[in-house]
């Protein structure tokens, strides 16, 4: 885990397969206030790839890293506007 961020808030979407993942990411970064940081907890493999590609296409937020362990990936989603 990367102990140096500073996360606002957690959002828990294992269990849950594209695009549900991105899609609830999106709507909690919507609730945050600028600089916080979302962490989102996924199991589905293919969030890796689909929350990258949303966060590069998305104006106003920064992908901060994504950690793959034991079947768990955990994405870290700044929003910067």
């Amino acid at each position: 885990m990367s102990s140096n961020i500073d996360v606002t808030e957690t959002l828990d979407v294992k269990g849950q397969n594209c695009p549900m993942p991105v899609i609830k990411t999106k709507q909690a970064v919507d609730e945050l206030a600028v600089g916080d940081v979302l962490e989102v907890v996924a199991t589905d493999s293919g969030s890796m790839s689909d929350i990258k590609g949303w966060a590069e296409s998305t104006a106003g937020v920064e992908l901060v890293d994504q950690v793959e362990g034991d079947g768990v990936y955990t994405h870290y989603v700044r929003k910067t506007e």
